[in-house]
């Protein structure tokens, strides 16, 4: 197996991993990023939506237009990028990579995970049939490959992305029949919701899909009500004839490699299951690994943007490139933003 050294390899290039590239690049290390997508921006790539909050973090901006514009600053500071590159584990050795065709281990001075998360779902009768399908995929499918996946839909699940992929859906052409929420509130922004019912898109709590039909694909859903119990209240049922239903029902952090080297964890139900500890700079239990992003808690890209260029301040500290003093001060603003 052959082995190769770098400074700080980030694994994982969506928005914290390429801001945690561009920290550490500024501050002087030298930074190979890798990902196992033949695109740079992870997540970004699929939101098309412009972003809230403040400008210093990319507020206006569509998510597409944030990964051109971090691609373009990373490259300029002589981040070296691997893309259709898989990280499979991180030991003692260093990390295992596999890049075009060959295996390889990596002995990095500081390793910044940054490997996103990992979309839940749901089952009920008629889940596995053809047309039923997760927002990731209908995100992927309509916002990058410009291919609507289907005529008349039902989106399961009220929280952002959910609201947005509706949103995004009725943009496209689509006809957005419903959107059912299991729980009694609507989980997302109110701006979000609001869109939607001005476009006349129903949104049903304490609700869920009782099951798809079809016969090669889906045909249509029941969806049925729930009471303060979760259990279907009879004679409630609807009918939707629909040929697609996506789910957008949550995200948990992608943590497999954490586990590998022996990270402490910790189960935090808010933040999508059991998230690695870690320090006010983003340094796990296990010296030397970061992490940032969703795989610290599925929280909003900015959030992940925030963690991910503390994670490379940090390590390039870590490495000797500024110290202790500096790091401290570059860290602050983006500490408090969290």
């Amino acid at each position: 197996m052959k082995e190769l050294e770098r400074e700080i390899l980030i694994i994982g290039a969506g928005p914290a991993g390429i801001s945690a590239a561009i920290e550490a690049a500024k501050a002087g290390a030298k930074v190979t990023v890798a990902d196992e997508h033949d695109t740079i921006g992870g997540q970004l790539y699929k939101q098309i939506h412009k972003f809230f909050g403040a400008a210093d973090n990319h507020a206006g901006m569509r998510g597409f237009e944030i990964a051109r514009k971090l691609e373009q600053e990373a490259k300029e500071l002589g981040v070296e990028f691997w893309l259709s590159t898989v990280a499979y584990g991180i030991f003692k050795e260093g990390v295992g990579i596999v890049r075009d065709g060959d295996n390889f281990i990596v002995k990095a001075k500081k390793v910044i995970v940054a490997a996103g998360g990992i979309e839940n779902t749901t089952a009920f009768p008629g889940s596995t049939l053809p047309g039923v399908m997760l927002a990731g995929a209908a995100q992927t499918m309509t916002n990058i490959h410009r291919v609507l996946p289907g005529k008349r839909m039902v989106v399961v699940g009220s929280g952002n992305v959910g609201l947005i992929v509706a949103y995004q859906m009725l943009q496209a052409g689509a006809e957005v029949l419903a959107v059912v929420e299991r729980d009694d509130h609507i989980g997302g922004y109110g701006v979000h919701a609001e869109r939607l019912r001005t476009a006349g898109v129903p949104i049903f709590t304490d609700t869920v899909i009782k099951c798809a039909s079809g016969k090669t694909s889906v045909e249509g859903v029941t969806t049925v009500k729930l009471d303060g119990n979760g259990a279907e209240i009879a004679g409630s049922e609807q009918e939707f004839n629909t040929d697609t239903v996506i789910m957008a029902v949550g995200m948990a952090p992608l943590t497999e490699l954490l586990w590998n080297i022996g990270c402490r964890f910790e189960f935090i139900g808010e933040l999508g299951g059991y998230v690695p500890l870690h320090n006010e700079f983003m340094q796990t239990s296990v010296d030397g690994i970061y992490a940032a992003g969703d795989i610290t808690g599925v929280e909003e890209a900015s959030v992940a943007m925030e963690e991910g260029s503390i994670a490379g301040i940090a390590a390039a500290a870590a490495c000797g490139c500024i110290d202790a003093d500096k790091c401290k001060e570059l860290c602050a603003s983006h500490i408090d933003a969290l």
